[in-house]
């Protein structure tokens, strides 16, 4: 029994999925903490959808996927502060006709030469026939964002939290947003190897939200949600070879569990939590005279 649950452990693909996903995860987690303050869900979904026209001309012209998924978000990125700028359009309307206009690229760029453009590859993920080249990028893109944010995560702390107090203090707040969005581009390219372009927005919002149920800390909120996006990515990995699907679906859904699992028996903000503090406060109120 205990060599049948140590069986993927025996294959070569099955251990460098489930490093490369350990890696994505913990990274993902990692910035999902900045997006979950800064209230960027929305703009993460945008990047994550805008990326699927710049691989698949990645893909047509033989180029790293990296590069066309890269180009592509900051192309969608400038084009959503090009357009809130020059008009009075709201800015999620804005996110929503720009990435639903650059997704809807994709799909015809793949439409029209679907034997030269691996869709499967585009939309799941295709974590477990990964090359080498494509870790390679996997890895410098995880990296850097590693350094970037270890660097900085005080003054993209304060950016998230408050812009005009990090705007009096000095701070360049036009550079954080740009890096941000910078790092949120990378982080959603790493990531698409590992779940696709659609459950990219998943793994880079979830693992944030449920830290931020476990704590009022945020250096204590960044670490739990990079050690959850890696946990469960790495879990994630690991069950797909028993039950025999995608990667990115095992996943997102292992991580939506512990969300719930959180929002249920979070020790401060969970429903339990808010339940005992509302019949303590009815008991004071009665007991008072």
């Amino acid at each position: 029994m205990t060599s049948t649950w140590l069986t993927p452990f025996q294959y070569e693909y099955m251990l460098t999925a489930m490093w490369t996903c350990t890696l994505i995860g913990a990274v993902c987690g990692l910035l999902s903490g900045f997006i979950t303050l800064k209230g960027w869900s929305l703009m993460g979904d945008a990047l994550s959808h805008a990326v699927v026209p710049g691989v698949a001309l990645a893909y047509l012209a033989g180029l790293p996927f990296a590069v066309g998924a890269f180009t592509s978000g900051l192309l969608a990125a400038a084009a959503m502060a090009f357009v809130r700028m020059k008009t009075p359009v709201r800015e999620d309307a804005v996110i929503g006709i720009v990435f639903t206009s650059f997704f809807a690229l994709g799909i015809l760029l793949i439409s029209i030469f679907p034997s030269r453009v691996a869709l499967k590859t585009i939309i799941f993920g295709n974590i477990m026939g990964i090359s080498p080249g494509d870790i390679l990028q996997v890895v410098i893109v995880s990296i850097i964002c590693l350094l970037i944010i270890a660097l900085k995560w005080r003054d993209l702390l304060l950016f998230c939290f408050d812009p005009n107090q990090a705007r009096t203090l000095g701070l360049p707040v036009g550079f954080l947003h740009v890096l941000l969005l910078l790092l949120l581009s990378a982080t959603a390219v790493a990531a698409l190897q590992a779940v696709g372009a659609i459950l990219v927005i998943a793994v880079l919002v979830t693992p944030g939200a449920t830290a931020y149920l476990l704590t009022d800390r945020f250096g204590v909120m960044l670490l739990l949600g990079s050690a959850i996006g890696a946990v469960t990515a790495f879990i994630g990995a690991y069950a797909s070879y028993f039950v025999n699907g995608e990667t990115g679906g095992c996943i997102v859904t292992l991580q939506t569990l512990v969300f719930l699992a959180a929002l249920v028996f979070a020790p401060k903000h969970g429903l339990l939590a808010g339940r005992r503090a509302r019949r303590r406060s009815c008991l004071v109120k009665q007991a008072s005279p």
